[in-house]
């Protein structure tokens, strides 16, 4: 899922992320003055948001007018506001562990007539922790941060999942009263790792429910990697895959004395290098990155590192350690169907940029056990078109400004997404929803997270581009997509604004890159859900119906049963068992209505009652270069008629994963509204569904969270508009 003025999802907006839900079912709110308030929680987070209903004494909704009170909350930084449908946000920034907030209703009909609650908010983190996840050898060692929105105060704990993976210094914390609270732990890997093993450090904001987490893959192979590599200012000429940004991309607002300040600030990453037949070079990134969602002005400053990892202080600004990596020269326009990439070129800044495209983190250890891994550049041209040949085992990679270098398949092909755009980093001025077609989709929650917009995605056995990374999205509970225009697109559209063939700039050979795969559901997948009784009488009632037509060993079906289903997660199945030494038997893609699994097993095992309910899936795209062409003219021919429905936001082509054997039409459904049908099949395909956040390119792929700048307080002076 996961930036410019906007920050996508890819990219990044310093006011960033986490998703902190504000609780689930009512709590009993006051009454008094004949009618009732109450709230969908009594706690929230500075980076949640809080429902307050207000009722009746009979039940029915009460016509109120919302206010907000504190006199905890530091006079600066107030109480934070409600609406007139009875939305609660809380301030930004909290002077204490806890603040208490009053919110009262007045009876529109009778103003005097007033009730209250009292609510707790308490400080949210900012941002993801720094970095979001890491790779280190045994004995190898990293600096972990975490920023809370507390001011003058705050702690983080810090511990670890298995404390026998390591051990953590004692945690120190920055305080002032003019800066949010920053705290850091030091992380030393166990001495001793076997092979890889899988480890999370856990911050908790002062002793609440309030936690973050970074994923550690400790290794005895001598592999380090961090994505703090990517967001640090670089010295001498600059590796690209990192942090980058339009200079003038933040919000500027005005204070209580008519004042102007800076208040937020995206960012992204800066990509890749190409160069023109007269071999003039640029840096690649996103249109959204590097020209702010079409905002930006040829000629605009790139920034190196990006303003959201300098406290979003411009060039202009005193104290600012950004320097320029070149200028604005040419973007695809985004408000137009005539464009199909979110792409743009910085032209280099003399000497700024290392000509041979070197990416950070592409390339292999340096000198001695447990050296990061190196910079090198990707294999040079127009990169790799995906097919049913190179698909079948493809892993993919990425070096980004947030999350680093990730690894991941590919889980979509043909892929047609609606993202929003956005004129701000705070996303409260809509710009542009663009449809984009024939996108390439990378599974897991991992891959990406915002900041990484304008990341190069190359083929991890040699190197050779794929495609430009912009966009993606997460459920919040382990499932996740990301979004890549193909390479060849981005060069041919940007090729026709500078009126020269582009090519990427690189190496003449291939060479592997370390895959680092942070996603434990690109080997098996994720627990499926439970079914509901009525879901589960129906599969039963199904599968009994089914077992007397089916069952014929001399055809190959050996066995029904009631189970559920892969492809649309929490609906019920009917699962054939196929004899594994007759993979080709043809069965129905449904029963009764109910959606059915097939699973290669032996009667044996179906007798015996040890047959697997869920059908064995190898992550990606296995499937002919036939079966692709076929899903793909149904996607197209379906795509319109998909989009019809406001909670559809992408249609694609994927592997079935109730039967493997088979594509799939993927539909992204945003998990915030419901669909008006969920049809297991269509033109002869099966339909399998995620959901998820909608896309955005200025959010974090949590786009469910009230994001909250993390500019620090301190950078917030009045600025000279420009």
């Amino acid at each position: 899922m996961f930036s410019s003025r906007k920050s996508r999802l890819s990219a990044v907006c310093a006011p960033l992320l986490l998703l902190l839900a504000a609780g689930c079912g009512t709590f009993p709110g006051s009454s008094g003055g004949g009618f009732a308030i109450s709230s969908s929680a009594a706690t929230v987070a500075t980076t949640g948001q809080l429902q307050f209903k207000a009722m009746e004494p009979d039940g029915t909704p009460a016509a109120v007018q919302w206010s907000v009170s504190t006199t905890q909350n530091g006079p600066s930084l107030g109480a934070g506001s409600i609406d007139a449908t009875g939305l609660y946000t809380p301030p930004n920034a909290l002077s204490a562990d806890s603040v208490a907030v009053e919110v009262a209703a007045h009876l529109e009909s009778d103003p005097s007539r007033i009730t209250s609650e009292t609510i707790t908010v308490t400080p949210g983190f900012l941002q993801p922790l720094l970095p979001e996840n890491a790779a280190l050898s045994q004995g190898g060692t990293l600096e972990a941060s975490a920023q809370i929105a507390e001011v003058g105060g705050g702690t983080v704990h810090w511990s670890l999942s298995d404390s026998a993976m390591g051990t953590l210094s004692q945690s120190s914390c920055q305080h002032g009263k003019q800066q949010y609270t920053i705290c850091k732990v030091s992380y030393t890997a166990a001495g001793t790792i076997t092979g890889s093993q899988s480890a999370r450090m856990i911050a908790t904001v002062n002793d609440t429910n309030t936690q973050a987490t970074l994923h550690l893959l400790l290794n005895s192979d001598g592999i380090n990697s961090s994505a703090l590599t990517n967001q640090t200012a670089q010295s001498g000429m600059i590796s690209l895959g990192a942090s980058g940004s339009n200079d003038g991309d933040y919000d500027v607002y005005k204070d209580a004395a008519g004042e102007s300040y800076i208040a937020d600030c995206c960012g992204g990453t800066l990509g890749a290098l190409v160069e023109d037949v007269e071999h003039n070079q640029f840096i690649l990134s996103n249109n959204h990155v590097l020209a702010e969602s079409d905002q930006g002005k040829i000629g605009d400053t790139i920034d190196q590192p990006g303003l959201i990892d300098d406290a979003c202080r411009p060039l202009s600004q005193q104290g600012s350690t950004v320097r320029p990596a070149g200028t604005l020269r040419y973007y695809v326009p985004l408000a137009t169907n005539q464009s199909n990439v979110d792409a743009a070129l910085a032209a280099v800044a003399p000497g700024a940029v290392n000509p041979d495209g070197s990416i950070l983190q592409l390339g292999q250890g340096g000198v001695g056990f447990g050296a990061p891994l190196s910079a090198a550049p990707p294999v040079g041209g127009m990169g790799e078109t995906l097919n049913a040949a190179n698909l079948n085992g493809l892993r993919v990679v990425k070096s980004g400004r947030t999350t680093g270098l990730t690894c991941s398949t590919v889980e979509s092909v043909d892929l047609a997404v609606k993202v929003d755009y956005y004129k701000d980093c705070a996303e409260t001025q809509p710009y542009y929803t663009k449809t984009f077609t024939g996108q390439i989709g990378i599974g897991g929650n991992s891959f990406s997270d915002s900041g990484d917009s304008g990341s190069l995605i190359v083929d991890a056995a040699n190197a050779q581009p794929i495609g430009l990374f912009f966009a993606g999205g997460t459920d919040g509970n382990g499932n996740g997509l990301s979004v890549a225009n193909p390479v060849a697109d981005v060069l041919t559209e940007l090729g026709n604004q500078t009126g020269s063939k582009l090519s990427i700039v690189g190496s003449k050979t291939g060479h592997a890159v370390t895959c680092l795969n942070y996603d434990s559901n690109t080997e098996t997948l994720a627990a499926l859900p439970e079914l509901s009784r009525a879901a589960e009488a129906q599969a039963k009632s199904a599968a009994q119906n089914a077992m007397a037509e089916l069952v014929n060993h001399e055809k190959g079906v050996v066995g029904v049963a009631a189970g559920r289903s892969a492809d649309s997660p929490g609906e019920p199945a009917v699962v054939i068992y196929v004899d594994k030494t007759r993979p080709n038997v043809v069965v129905p893609q449904t029963i009764a209505g109910v959606r059915t699994v097939v699973i290669l097993t032996d009667a044996q095992s179906v007798a015996n009652g040890n047959a697997p309910r869920v059908s064995a899936t190898t992550a990606g795209i296995h499937l002919s270069a036939s079966v692709l062409n076929s899903a793909a003219t149904v996607e197209r021919q379906y795509d319109q008629q998909l989009f019809a429905d406001p909670a559809i936001f992408g249609v694609g082509v994927a592997q079935s994963r109730d039967n493997p054997q088979e594509a799939s039409l993927l539909v992204l459904v945003d998990m915030t509204r419901t669909a008006k049908a969920m049809p297991p099949t269509l033109g002869g395909l099966r339909v399998r569904y995620m959901q998820l956040h909608r896309f955005h390119v200025t959010k974090s792929k949590y786009a469910g969270a009230r994001p909250v700048s993390s500019c620090s307080l301190q950078s917030l002076k009045p600025v000279e508009l420009h």
